[in-house]
């Protein structure tokens, strides 16, 4: 691996999570422009569409996208992961967004690594490091920062934020975990573009989207391409190219690009006030996933090591 490549892959892997804060600040401006907007809606027009061109993509570069509906292992994965995974990390999100603001939500959104330590930690077996256990203790006061704002009798910010928030950051585990098992054989060009076809078509069955009766300008027609194209399927393309380039730890450090986005775009743009305690608090978080994710391939390469061994 070359210094170039290195450098590319860390542009691609940051920028796309720019555009994925960027895409949390254009779905709140929809929300304050058009209050008859749900984030219902918004989640099925996006993942449905999104899906499609993935699945498209993935034909044309020669994935064959539908050899995966020919194990049944791999097909219910898949639709465990469309269903479990990406709807509650991307509708919850966006009802976050909706009832309170981009980047509080992103940076609830961002807990997700320490969901995941935890599993490993209660089914695995596997014990936290001292890192990890400072970065817990981090990401826990930070929260404890933008939940209180330092009073601990009373809350700073409303219990749905925090419960549509903690939901989406429980997605963000379940999103990393069920997947990994059929990524390797089947590419993320087609799992993901099934997941995210499967979860919105299944959002489409309870609440049919054709139902909704909306007035959409061209302002905010242009801002549901920005979240489709520019805040989900280009960042994920830019995201998986990344990983050619630089190893995941690396790239799941750029995370912390997402809610600094969201932050910057929300106060420069939608005038978003944020406290002391907010910037304390996200910064907190931010470090803490940053140290989680610098110890993750520990974990992993631990878990390898178990797995070989308990089938040798």
């Amino acid at each position: 691996m070359t210094q170039q490549n290195h450098l590319r892959g860390v542009l691609l892997a940051s920028s796309a999570c720019i555009l994925w804060g960027i895409s949390g600040v254009a779905a709140s401006t929809l929300f304050i422009n058009n209050p008859h907007l749900t984030a219902m809606w918004l989640t099925q027009v996006r993942m449905i569409s999104a899906g499609l061109i993935l699945l498209v993509w993935g034909m044309v570069a020669g994935k064959h996208p539908f050899k995966i509906w020919h194990h049944r292992h791999a097909a219910w994965t898949a639709v465990s992961y469309g269903l479990l995974g990406l709807i509650p990390v991307q509708l919850c999100y966006f009802e976050a967004v909706r009832v309170g603001n981009a980047p509080i939500a992103t940076i609830i959104q961002i807990l997700g690594p320490f969901i995941i330590s935890i599993y490993y930690f209660l089914f695995k077996h596997v014990t936290p490091s001292r890192i990890e256990l400072i970065g817990m203790i981090m990401a826990f006061i930070g929260t404890l920062l933008i939940v209180t704002h330092g009073h601990l009798n009373s809350l700073a910010i409303s219990p749905v934020i925090l419960f549509w928030g903690g939901l989406s950051a429980i997605g963000v585990a379940t999103n990393t975990l069920i997947p990994r098992t059929i990524l390797p054989k089947y590419g993320a060009l087609t799992v993901t573009g099934w997941g995210l076809l499967i979860a919105g078509l299944f959002l489409t069955l309870l609440q049919p989207m054709w139902r909704v009766h909306l007035t959409i300008t061209w302002p905010q027609l242009g801002l549901l391409i920005v979240i489709i194209l520019l805040g989900t399927v280009a960042p994920f393309l830019m995201f998986a190219r990344s990983l050619s380039d630089i190893l995941p730890t690396t790239a799941s450090l750029m995370d912390a690009f997402e809610p600094l986005a969201a932050t910057v775009f929300s106060i420069t743009f939608l005038n978003v006030q944020l406290t002391s305690f907010d910037f304390i608090g996200g910064l907190l978080i931010i470090l803490a996933v940053m140290a989680l994710s610098l110890n993750t391939h520990k974990m992993l390469h631990f878990l390898r090591r178990r797995r070989a061994h308990s089938s040798s």
